[in-house]
């Protein structure tokens, strides 16, 4: 969120909260990227803040109520308000419970896996509308193709991205293998680990695609851990994943945390995995 913006975004937080009857007197900033996540105290709730253009937060309630109800491992809504979203001064707001972090719990590979694994159980129940994950592809080709939005990528990088990009999405849908709704981003950054285990969080997300897709967000052991896998397309999802993630740190507004640097570390890992295996 640009930096002018969060002073009225965390205002519009603890207005929000107050007006509902929970004492927020302090806000801490958690994460900033896209839409702003606080704590407000001493109340205890985390609040999610976003300009108001940005309508995925009514999704990601009904669809966060839902899959709590059937058992789901995901975050839940503060259970002291509505269950839905508030809209203040410009931005949507959402209260979600905040759950201590355990960071003195390693979270083993075959934990993510199982927790994944319940996440996806649940999300075959539902029958949403959502993109397909080639839909989140296609707009990193586009990123790619316009030069005004990545006027520091190098030609023989931009053919690079562009080519990985448009094969493996093509070589991924063909395959026709089953598909399902996806939480779109499960890596570690959107899992919590908590007294009550492992949580998905952010699931403004999701898309509909195979469940290799989600596994190549995590780390390389949680797919060796998850029944069922086709290894070969998530080796494609992987390199997919990763040509995703490097176009975004080339786009000129990227506000990414040394985006520049892994964006060039990752074009090398992305060279060398197409110069040994390839694209088909």
């Amino acid at each position: 969120m640009q930096a002018s913006e969060v002073p009225r975004a965390v205002a519009a937080a603890m207005s929000t909260a107050s007006s509902l009857g929970l004492t927020a007197d302090d806000a801490v900033v958690l994460h900033d990227s896209n839409k702003l996540t606080l704590r407000l105290l001493p109340c205890d709730v985390l609040a999610r803040v976003a300009p108001v253009a940005d309508q995925v937060a009514r999704f990601e309630v009904q669809l966060a109520q839902r899959l709590a109800e059937s058992g789901c491992p995901v975050a839940a809504l503060d259970p002291r308000v509505e269950p839905r979203v508030h809209e203040r001064d410009g931005f949507v707001v959402t209260l979600w419970t905040y759950y201590e972090p355990v960071t003195s719990r390693e979270v083993s590979p075959a934990d993510y896996a199982h927790a994944l694994e319940l996440l996806h159980a649940g999300m075959r129940e539902l029958d949403v509308p959502t993109p397909h994950f080639t839909d989140r592809v296609e707009q990193a080709q586009q990123l790619v193709a316009n030069r005004d939005r990545t006027p520091a990528l190098a030609d023989a990088d931009r053919e690079l991205l562009g080519d990985t990009l448009g094969s493996l999405r093509r070589v991924i849908g063909e395959r026709g293998g089953a598909e399902q709704l996806l939480h779109g981003e499960p890596h570690p950054g959107n899992v919590l680990t908590t007294e009550n285990g492992l949580l998905f969080i952010d699931l403004e997300t999701c898309c509909r695609g195979p469940v290799e897709f989600d596994l190549a967000h995590a780390p390389e052991e949680v797919g060796e851990h998850y029944p069922g896998v086709d290894q070969d397309v998530l080796r494609e999802c992987r390199l997919l994943v990763l040509a995703m993630i490097t176009t975004w740190r080339w786009d000129r507004g990227d506000q990414f945390p040394n985006g520049r640097r892994l964006g060039t570390e990752w074009l090398g890992r992305i060279r060398a995995a197409v110069d040994r295996n390839g694209l088909e």
